[in-house]
C-alpha cells in the first residue's frame, strides 16, 4: 500500500486517482470528516461505509489507497503541468457554486479563467456558417476582455478557441480526458498557442482516456466556469445540450444562435430558444445579456473595408439577397456566401429582412 500523504494537495491527487471515487464521494467525505481528507484516508473501511452516499466499492478503494500519487505528481511536474486545488489563489471562484466541484485541476498554461468568462460550444460536425459565427463571436468577446471557454473538440469548439486568439484574448479548453493526451490530434498546435496566454484544463488523472462518462463531467466544468454559455450549432442530442442544462441549473445565462429550420445542426438551438434560452445573432446581444455594451465600432457605408467590396457590390440600389442569389452574383459557393451574410450582419453592414434576405443597413 502506498504511504499516506500528509499534504492536502497530495491527498486530493490520491483520491482523484482512485477508481469509483469522484467529486460527489469526496464532498460527502468532507462533510463527514470535518473537511479533513487526511482523517478520511486513515479511516478503516467499516467507518467509511458508514458515511452516507459512500458505496462499498468506493470505501474499499479509499481504504486500499491503490494509486501512486507520488508518481502522478512527479509526472505532472515533469510535463510542466500544475495541480491546482481550491486552496490556491487562482482557483476559479465560479466553480464553488457546483454541487460537485472537482477535487483539483491539472493545468497547462499561463493563467486560469477569470470571472469574466463565456463558453462557446456546439457541434463537432458544424456547418461552415456555424464555424464562422463561433469564430467571430469568440474574437469579438475576446476583444471586449472576456475569456472564451470551450472543449477543444472539432468544429465549433476549435473555431471558438481560434477566434479568441485572433482577437488577442485568452481562451481556456476543458478536456474530457487526461491532460497529457490531445484529441483530436490536429488540435496540438492550437493547444500550444492557447497555453501561451490562457490554459488547458482537466480534472482527470494523467493517462485517463475519454469515455461517455467523462464528457458530461467535462461539460459541467465548462458551464461552471462561465457567466454565460452560447450554443452555436447542435442537434437535440448533442453534448452542448448537456452543457446548457448544467448552465441552467447553475443560474447561468444560456444563449442560442438560430439557424435554418430544416437543418439538424440547428434543432438543438431551436429547442433551447423554445425553452427559454436567449436568442442571439451577434456579440452585441451576448454582451447585452452580460450587462455590457459592445466596444466594437460600427462600420458605416463610407467605411467599408476593401475586402468587403466583392460582397457588398451586389447589394447596390437596395437589392436584397439570400445565400443562393449572393453566391450567383459573387461567383462563389452558397455556403461561403451564407457565412459572409452572417459576418456582415454581425458587423452592422447588412440587416436581415423579415423574408430572410439581407439588404444594406
Amino acid at each position: 500500500m502506498p504511504p499516506l500523504p500528509s499534504d492536502p494537495r497530495a491527498q486530493r491527487v490520491l483520491l482523484n486517482g482512485l477508481t469509483g471515487v469522484g467529486p460527489a464521494t469526496v464532498r460527502r467525505l468532507l462533510e463527514a470528516f470535518g473537511s479533513d481528507l487526511g482523517r478520511a484516508l486513515e479511516s478503516p473501511v467499516e467507518r467509511l461505509r458508514q458515511v452516507r452516499g459512500v458505496s462499498a466499492g468506493a470505501a474499499g478503494a479509499i481504504a486500499d489507497r491503490a494509486f501512486d500519487w507520488r508518481r502522478e505528481m512527479d509526472d505532472a511536474a515533469a510535463r510542466g503541468f500544475r495541480v491546482v486545488t481550491p486552496d490556491d489563489d487562482d482557483w476559479p471562484g465560479e466553480l464553488t457554486r457546483l454541487w460537485d466541484p472537482p477535487l483539483l485541476l491539472y493545468a497547462e498554461g499561463a493563467a486560469l479563467p477569470a470571472s469574466r468568462s463565456v463558453a462557446i460550444v456546439g457541434s463537432r460536425r458544424c456547418t461552415p456558417y456555424g464555424a464562422a459565427l463561433a469564430r467571430i463571436l469568440a474574437r469579438d468577446l475576446a476583444k471586449a476582455g472576456w475569456w472564451v471557454v470551450s472543449g477543444l473538440a472539432r468544429g465549433v469548439d476549435m473555431a471558438a478557441h481560434e477566434g479568441a486568439l485572433e482577437g488577442g484574448g485568452r481562451t481556456a479548453a476543458v478536456l474530457g480526458h487526461g491532460l497529457d493526451l490531445t484529441y483530436p490530434p490536429e488540435a496540438a498546435t492550437l493547444r500550444r498557442r492557447m497555453a501561451e496566454t490562457g490554459c488547458v484544463l482537466s480534472e482527470f488523472p494523467l493517462g485517463r482516456p475519454a469515455d461517455r462518462r467523462s464528457f458530461p463531467q467535462r461539460n459541467r466544468l465548462v458551464a461552471g466556469l462561465c457567466k454565460a454559455v452560447v450554443v452555436v450549432e447542435t442537434d437535440v442530442d448533442g453534448g452542448s445540450m448537456i452543457t446548457a442544462r448544467f448552465a441552467v441549473e447553475l443560474g447561468r445565462t444560456v444563449c442560442a444562435v438560430p439557424g435554418r429550420a430544416d437543418s439538424p445542426s440547428s434543432r438543438g438551438c431551436h429547442a433551447l430558444i423554445r425553452d427559454g434560452a436567449v436568442l442571439v445573432s451577434s456579440v452585441d446581444e451576448v454582451l447585452e445579456e452580460l450587462g455590457e455594451r459592445c466596444v466594437q465600432p460600427e462600420l458605416t457605408r463610407t467605411e467599408d473595408p476593401p475586402e468587403h467590396a466583392r460582397w457588398l457590390r451586389p447589394f447596390g440600389g437596395g437589392t436584397a439577397h439570400d445565400a443562393d442569389s449572393l453566391a450567383e452574383a459573387a461567383c462563389c459557393p452558397a455556403p461561403e456566401a451564407a457565412v459572409m451574410l452572417t459576418l456582415l450582419e454581425i458587423r452592422g453592414v447588412l440587416r436581415r429582412r423579415p423574408d430572410g434576405r439581407h439588404e444594406r443597413a
